[in-house]
């Protein structure tokens, strides 16, 4: 609508700058998560997500930094952006920062077209889950071992159902450009510049000078933020998350640094 009256006003009148809404998706991918750290769910991302689509403007630019996470997270957030693409009829260009592995990768799929910069860190096709994993090039050491036989076959086969939701999600949205070598859906992950050879991205490119080059010379990224509580916290810092017993709080605090270890190592098998 803005569009359309802005082309009604004299020419002298009209700005020629055309504003893009830019959200930041960064973080390990899962649901919950705590006051104090960054992670992604729908939950998280779903508001900052409806008012940028909100705004009127040919596109929406999502930037992601994400070394992957919770695959039933990252898949709805996928279909979150692909739902709202269609219903308000806007193109999704993501670009890609530090990473964006395994379920960051995922997210990154609901993009038109994806750009990265050469050196950032892209693919990871497979599901992590401890040491049994999905995708030969998956595993990875960790101090967790399962007791018996049966449960981890039964582990490993519900973990390569997932593997082919997600390879079938890749070929869907990617299509005839990928450009298989054998190895793109076993959990191994590439830099951007081979991500492009790979079919895997669209391009190499910052934000900045991608929608300039798009959009025209002068035009404006602009970030959209959650709400955020007192001191930036989110909301409810003097609500019932502060009104737990002893026993409560402490229980909470050892499930957050068992999650804060587990979030660590998945940055960690990127270098970052």
């Amino acid at each position: 609508m803005k569009r359309f009256l802005r082309r009604l006003l004299p020419k002298a009148l009209r700005s020629d700058a055309t504003t893009i809404p830019v959200v930041r998706l960064s973080g390990t991918i899962m649901s919950g998560g705590g006051q104090l750290r960054r992670t992604l769910s729908l939950a998280s991302v779903a508001g900052v997500l409806e008012k940028a689509f909100s705004i009127d403007a040919p596109a929406v630019a999502v930037l992601i930094n994400s070394p992957g996470g919770s695959p039933v997270q990252s898949r709805l957030i996928f279909k979150r952006i692909r739902d709202l693409a269609e219903e308000k009829n806007r193109t999704v260009l993501v670009f890609v920062e530090d990473v964006a592995a395994s379920g960051g990768y995922m997210i990154a799929l609901a993009g038109d077209e994806i750009f990265a910069d050469p050196s950032s860190i892209v693919g990871s096709i497979g599901v992590e889950r401890r040491v049994h994993t999905a995708g030969r090039n998956k595993a990875v050491l960790d101090p967790f071992r399962p007791e018996r036989k049966e449960d981890v076959e039964r582990l490993k086969a519900l973990q390569l159902e997932v593997h082919d939701t997600f390879i079938d999600l890749v070929k869907e949205r990617r299509g005839a450009k990928l450009k298989d070598d054998g190895d793109l859906f076993t959990g191994l992950f590439w830099t951007g510049k081979r991500g492009v050879e790979l079919g895997l991205i669209d391009g190499l490119g910052d934000m900045r000078s991608v929608l300039k080059a798009r959009f025209g010379p002068k035009t404006k990224a602009k970030l959209i933020s959650a709400p955020r509580g007192l001191f930036g916290l989110g909301r409810g810092m003097f609500g019932s998350r502060w009104e737990a017993d002893a026993g409560e709080f402490g229980g909470a605090a050892a499930s957050g640094l068992i999650a804060a270890l587990e979030e660590r190592a998945l940055w960690g098998r990127f270098g970052l």
